[in-house]
This record gives structure tokens, C-alpha cells and sequence, in this order.
């Protein structure tokens, strides 16, 4: 199957004319071949976002609304089919990759209400008969760059917000997971999305996300990636006084107290650290235990760890799937190496995996390291891959500081039964999301995701905060004394 743009309502092929092969992570088979799209082809796509925002933010926001309504529709009729190329494009296992496509239908009938739901305020005029309000306008061109790891929810957290508040968009997905990009833009084409309002470009950072960040007619980026590139987006947009919104990197860490339920916490660990076999910017890579059930906690997580079975994820008894490519696997390996030399212990894994049945794909034994301390390079990076790292610690405020003492600040989690130190855990944990007595992933699409510090620059995705970073607050005030009123001057 050859995959084509979306351009203006028109799937075209790249004009270079040149296509890359797109691979199972599981198997090595080349499942597709896609678009490596030039700067002519984005350049047209921005012109036909450019175009379209003239009609499209004059349609009222209940008629957007009732687009992404259907596109919720037809997403939930399609779950199946969807979580299943997802599984053969990036390796997650089907029942994660079903947890991806809900998302993305959670994300269109949220987005759908807003377009009835999107409120401005009023408020009283300190001068007699003048009145004062706040509306939201659109903004224009939004330039949407995504991952692989979410390759459903994360653009629908993105485009959905965008197009009910009234922009387009002009959406450049992750070389690696293309097939489910055209999905998704097949559907809002499907459910309604006039000519010009949604455009797909396929191709590298340096042709199409290169041109999104320079082009002068792209108002507004929104991107989500590693931290290197996402300061090079901040600096190239930034100069340009575009509106930028950066969702990087994690460190995410649990908290396991003295009284905690290790039961529960070791599913909760399993389900953080292995889950997409560690590629999620929420995924546990760091475990902060207390020293009275350290031993306690290592020995049960060896045991379940053991249990795991490695293959691919369309197979229904499979735990953990494939890293994402042949470079992803290398560098998990290489921290791996950097672990043992600066002296953490390694308990289990820390192998490509051997199996001749997993040959074809990139997989990699879950892996655990004990005597990790803060300093270490493997507490403090992102990994990305499915290792674990094991902190001692001896009290709720040394765990804690434990917790912040990293540049990123995306997700926490702590077990404990004691609601004292629960509410101190919340007031003092330095992230933008906190778990009580839950893993670091499973956030939900009404409330504000993101992080502090190194993981983003302050905006939020999702819940009613997604509309904040798609919309421009316009102050109005209407004057009808029928006289010269001048505010904050005395008579």
C-alpha cells in the first residue's frame, strides 16, 4: 500500500515523487510505503489551511462541534480495526492500542461539547450603561507535530481543540507511525471536515516540521517530542512570535511507602514500567522506596518481571512488544551498560532479547537495577525503553525530594494509606500530574495534561485548558450611555 498527502480535500502524491518504507517493529516487515514529503508540499498545505481559516472560523463552534461528534462515531465503530494497524506500526500489545483509539473517541465527544461549551465570560463595567465581556477567537494555521508512541491520541489531542475552536491545521505525524495518521484525517475527511481545514503532510523534521516552525503563515505550533528538538522548535517558532506549546520528555518516578499495599503497587509498577515497554513520556522509569519494604518490593518485582512474556502485541498472551526501531533498541541497551558502570546493581534483564522467535523485531528484557542512587545518569535521563530504577529512601521528605530532584516534572505517583502524607505528597511533588495509590499513566482526557520544568513551557493539553493554548481572548466592551465615558479617569 502506498500512502499519499491530504492537501486542500485532495489526496496527491509528493511532489519530489520519492516514498520510504515504513516497517513492523515485531517482525521487520515493510508494511507501507509513505511519503518523504519536500517543502513545496507543506508550503501548499499551508496555503490551503490559510485559505480555509476565512470560512471555517465563521462556522459557528456547535456546527464544528458536530463534526468531531461524528468523528467519534465513526472512530468508535472502527476501534478494532484501528488498535490493530496501530499494533503492527509501533508494537504496542492490542489491548493498549484499543486504550490509544479511546482516547482519540473520548477526545472527539469532549471536543464536540465544547463547541457548545466553549464559554466566554461577563463581567460588570465599573462605568453605568457599559457593558463588559470576554469571547474567544481563533487564532489560524495551527502546524501539529506528533509522535509515534500515541499515534491516535496524541493528535486528537491536538486537532480536536484546534478545529472547535476554529483553526486549521496542517498535521505532520511521526515518520514512524503513518498509517494511523491517515486514519485519522481519512475520518475527519469521512465526517464532514471541509476541504482545506485538516491537511496531512508525511515526511522528515528537517523538510515539513522545519517549514511549520518558519512559515509565517502558521500561527500557532503545537508539538510534542523530545527535548532536544523541542528547544529547537521553541527557538526557531519563538523567533518568529508564534505560539508555541511543547509537551518533552519524563522521569517519572512512584513512591512506595512503608505502609503501602506492595500488592497493589507492584501491579501499578508492572502496568507504568513495561506498558508500551516503557515509551511513554509517563511511563515509571525511576522507583523510590522506602528502606523497610525495599527488599520486600525488589523480590516481588523480580518474580513478576520473570513472568513477562516478550512478542508481538497481536498476540493476545503477550505482556510486552517490540521498542519501536533498531536505533531505540540500541540506545536502551547503551543505558543499560552506563547502569552497571557507574555501579547500580543489575536484578533481571538487561539483554536484547535472545529468543529466535523475536529475532525479526526489536525486543528487549524488562529490566530491573537496584542500588540506583541520584546521581546516577540512568536517575536522572530518559531511557525510553523499558527499564526500571530502584531508589532507598527513609522517609516520606527525603522520597519527595528524590521525586524533584530531576529536570523533568510530567507525572508521580506514591502508595501509601496514610491521607496525611497523601496531601503532603500532592502539595510537594514538582509535577504536573500526581497519582495516589495508581501507577504514573492513565490520565484522563477532561483534565489539563502536561508538565513542569523540563517536560514542557507551561501549557496544557486537554480538558477545557486545550482551548487556552487554540484561542485568542478578545476583551469587549460596549458602551451605550450615548456619551464620552473615560475609564479610570476622575471627573
Amino acid at each position: 500500500m502506498r500512502l499519499l498527502n491530504f492537501i486542500d480535500g485532495q489526496w496527491v502524491a509528493p511532489t519530489n515523487g520519492i516514498f520510504q518504507e515504513d516497517y513492523d517493529p515485531a517482525t521487520g516487515e515493510v508494511l507501507l510505503e509513505v511519503p518523504r514529503s519536500s517543502r513545496e508540499d507543506t508550503e501548499r498545505a499551508i496555503a490551503a489551511a490559510k485559505r480555509a481559516f476565512k470560512t471555517w472560523r465563521l462556522v459557528p463552534a456547535p456546527k464544528r462541534g458536530e463534526i468531531l461528534f461524528r468523528v467519534g462515531q465513526i472512530l468508535m465503530d472502527r476501534k478494532m480495526d484501528l488498535a490493530r494497524d496501530m499494533t503492527r506500526e509501533m508494537g504496542k500489545v492490542q489491548v493498549e492500542a484499543m486504550g490509544d483509539v479511546q482516547e482519540g473517541i473520548d477526545m472527539a465527544f469532549y471536543m464536540a461539547g465544547e463547541g457548545r461549551r466553549s464559554f466566554g465570560y461577563t463581567t460588570p463595567s465599573e462605568l453605568p450603561d457599559k457593558f463588559a465581556m470576554a469571547v474567544r477567537d481563533p487564532i489560524g494555521v495551527a502546524g501539529i507535530i506528533t509522535p509515534w508512541n500515541f499515534p491516535m491520541a496524541i493528535p486528537t489531542w491536538k486537532m480536536f481543540p484546534a478545529l472547535v475552536a476554529g483553526n486549521t491545521v496542517v498535521f505532520k505525524p511521526a515518520s514512524e507511525t503513518p498509517h494511523l495518521a491517515y486514519h485519522l484525517v481519512k475520518i475527519l475527511q469521512e465526517a464532514g471536515v471541509p476541504d482545506g481545514v485538516v491537511n496531512l503532510v508525511f515526511g522528515s523534521g528537517q523538510e515539513v516540521g522545519e517549514t511549520l516552525i518558519t512559515h509565517p503563515d502558521v500561527a500557532l505550533i503545537s508539538f510534542t517530542g523530545s527535548n532536544e528538538t523541542g528547544r529547537h522548535v521553541a527557538q526557531v517558532a519563538g523567533a518568529g512570535l508564534k505560539r508555541v506549546s511543547l509537551e518533552l520528555g519524563g522521569k517519572n518516578a512512584i513512591i512506595v511507602m512503608d505502609d503501602a499495599d506492595l500488592d497493589l503497587a507492584v501491579d501499578g509498577i508492572i502496568w507504568s514500567a513495561f506498558g508500551t515497554t516503557g515509551q511513554r513520556c509517563t511511563a515509571c522509569s525511576r522507583l523510590i522506596v522506602h528502606e523497610a519494604v525495599y527488599g520486600a518490593l525488589r523480590d516481588r518485582l523480580k518474580e513478576r518481571i520473570a513472568t513477562l512474556k516478550l512478542g508481538s502485541g497481536l498476540d493476545q498472551q503477550t505482556d510486552v512488544g517490540p521498542l519501536i526501531n533498531r536505533q531505540a533498541l540500541e540506545k536502551v541497551h547503551r543505558y543499560v551498560k552506563i547502569g552497571q558502570d557507574e555501579g547500580a546493581h543489575l536484578e533481571i534483564g538487561g539483554q536484547i532479547a535472545a529468543d529466535p522467535a523475536l529475532q525479526g523485531g526489536n525486543f528487549y528484557l524488562p529490566t530491573l537495577f537496584t542500588d540506583v542512587t541520584m546521581d546516577m545518569r540512568i536517575a536522572q535521563e530518559e531511557i525510553f525503553g523499558p527499564v526500571l530504577s530502584m531508589i532507598r529512601v527513609r522517609s516520606l521528605e527525603e522520597a519527595i525530594a528524590a521525586n524533584n530532584q530531576v529536570t523533568y516534572g510530567l507525572s508521580s505517583s506514591i502508595f501509601t494509606q496514610n491521607v496525611n502524607r497523601t496531601f503532603q505528597a500532592i502539595r510537594d511533588l514538582a509535577t504536573g500530574i500526581v497519582y495516589i495509590n495508581a501507577g504514573t499513566t492513565g490520565a484522563e482526557i477532561h483534565l489539563p495534561f502536561g508538565g513542569t520544568r523540563g517536560t514542557g513551557n507551561g501549557h496544557r493539553e486537554a480538558g477545557t485548558a486545550a482551548l487556552d493554548f487554540f484561542s485568542e481572548w478578545k476583551a469587549v466592551y460596549v458602551d451605550f450611555s450615548g456619551k464620552l465615558q473615560r475609564a479610570q479617569i476622575d471627573d
